[in-house]
């Protein structure tokens, strides 16, 4: 037998280093509850989404979509049939190869959820895969977004899952979760309200182009992500402080310059485009079921008062009274002096022509996301002002998002309102599931609009910018016309990381491939 060699305690430690595991600890903007991003919009969902799972095309930093999972494609001459190749080196986290049939199910999934994918369902003739590298997608009709549909960035995303999984009803949650993507969730170690862990797929393939957004070679440059909720942003703040944690998804903006003020943190804006807040309404249920009622509330909503009650340092905000960002292509003003009103005594008098009957308006309050908690309790006081009976009810996000999807009486679990935001980049355009005039298919609240949905099908066959500005004019004053939802200002939430995290990719849509910590 050898005789044992004592080694160096230098070369112990170099030794130790070179096999230590890399952790990158996040705090993300919401606790994660629903695991299924088609089964919601709820952006924690997407960001988990992005984790486990791949898409067949993404969009890079210019908002154009670029192949992701497929290697090859082409169009025929007419427009009508699109054929996809699948690149090699696709597998689930299972260990089963990646096939045409799991793309074909994941998208019949997706369509039927998210507001661009039914759109684009709306002119499938079929969708079907020859072979196990191979989708080829026949269209009724040309149709100009196949593209930016099936490579869109965010909710609800075109993830690709295993074909059993993505059978799944589209309106009942998926109980399975594994993807193909550049990390692994690890169910056993999840622990909601708390702790939510993803892990290295060794034998993910990524791309060989450089990042850009959502596109590009997507490589795990850590052993592993933990995200750790704090359901109070000061106890969030202070973590990150003490370099307990490495990087703050969404600190409050108050909390901002405390941050910034720490020589080892960086506080930046990451979104150019920002986020659209929304006031969102049941149609289906009293006083909300009333178009007269919904506008006689939106005339009370002062854009400046909810972004100084939930935002704060107007460095960080700016009013829009157009549907779309301003500063985006689409841009308009039609019908947007309603919103611009904020002033409740017009809305008192909009609101006694209507024969209101004093029916509560009740309000999920998510009082862990501190800017939705605030947008909330102004939307109580100013309703209350205009003449309208108001019941807040606090619950955390998570709760919130699960029952808005319930379309029971308010007594049996229904409500009346909430309130969240958009990412500008997931309504840049009509064909975002918050446009739906659709009762039956459209985003929680259920508004229902023959002539919207004729406007937002128009968008999607125009072959010229001015017939989209045209098209997209036109649902903007339908959106106003109906009540659909109050909008309450384009605001920007910054980031904040410690100065040990590298390779932060610039996105609407935080991705946690490409980066390290050092």
């Amino acid at each position: 037998m050898a005789a044992a060699v004592a080694m160096p305690l230098a070369a112990t430690s170099l030794a130790s280093q070179a096999t230590a595991e890399t952790v990158m600890r996040v705090i993300p903007h919401a606790d994660l509850k629903n695991l299924d991003p088609i089964w919601t919009t709820a952006y924690i969902s997407r960001n988990h989404g992005y984790m486990i799972y791949d898409t067949l095309f993404a969009m890079d930093e210019s908002f154009k979509p670029q192949p992701q999972m497929v290697d090859t494609w082409t169009t025929s001459d007419d427009g009508l049939v699109w054929t996809f190749v699948l690149r090699d080196g696709l597998k689930f986290h299972d260990g089963a190869p990646v096939t045409g049939e799991d793309v074909v199910a994941s998208l019949t999934r997706w369509g039927a959820r998210d507001g661009m994918g039914q759109q684009l369902f709306g002119v499938i003739d079929t969708l079907e895969a020859p072979d196990a590298k191979t989708v080829v997608m026949t269209l009724k009709e040309p149709y100009g977004l196949v593209l930016e549909s099936i490579g869109k960035i965010s909710s609800n995303v075109p993830f690709i899952m295993p074909k059993r999984i993505a059978e799944t009803d589209p309106f009942e949650q998926i109980s399975e979760y594994i993807g193909s993507g550049p990390f692994v969730f690890q169910a056993d170690e999840w622990v909601p309200g708390s702790t939510v862990v993803y892990t290295k797929f060794a034998d993910y393939v990524p791309r060989d182009e450089p990042v850009s957004a959502a596109a590009g070679g997507k490589i795990a440059k850590v052993d592993k992500v933990i995200w750790q909720y704090f359901p109070d942003a000061t106890t969030a703040m202070n973590a990150l402080m003490a370099g307990e944690v490495d990087y703050y998804e969404a600190p409050a903006p108050d909390l901002a310059p405390i941050l910034a003020s720490n020589p080892d943190i960086t506080v930046e804006v990451n979104d150019p485009l920002g986020s659209i807040g929304f006031a969102r309404f049941n149609h289906t249920l009293p006083p909300f079921d009333d178009a007269d009622v919904r506008r006689a509330a939106i005339m009370a909503m002062k854009q400046e008062d909810y972004l100084a009650a939930g935002i704060g340092d107007s460095a960080y905000w700016k009013t829009c009274y157009s549907v779309y960002p301003c500063g985006t292509p689409l841009e308009n003003d039609a019908g947007s002096d309603l919103m611009a009103t904020g002033d409740t005594e017009a809305a008192k008098a909009a609101l006694a022509k209507t024969g209101y009957d004093g029916t509560p308006v009740v309000i999920m309050q998510p009082t862990d996301i501190s800017v939705l908690s605030a947008f909330s309790l102004v939307t109580a006081e100013k309703l209350r002002d205009a003449g309208f009976t108001v019941k807040l009810e606090a619950m955390d996000w998570s709760t919130l998002t699960s029952r808005r999807a319930l379309r029971d009486p308010v007594g049996e679990g229904g409500w009346n309102m909430f309130h969240t935001w958009w990412i500008g980049a997931d309504v840049i355009d009509p064909m975002s599931i918050a446009f739906s005039g659709s009762p039956d298919k459209g985003w929680f609240g259920w508004a229902e609009d023959a002539e919207l949905e004729t406007a937002r099908k128009a968008f999607s066959q125009a072959s010229s910018l001015e017939e989209k500005k045209a098209a997209a004019t036109k649902v903007q004053e339908r959106l106003w016309a109906i009540g659909a939802s109050g909008e309450l200002g384009q605001f920007f939430t910054p980031v904040a990381y410690r100065n040990n995290v590298k390779g932060l990719i610039k996105s609407p849509v935080q991705f946690f491939w490409n980066m390290s910590v050092e």
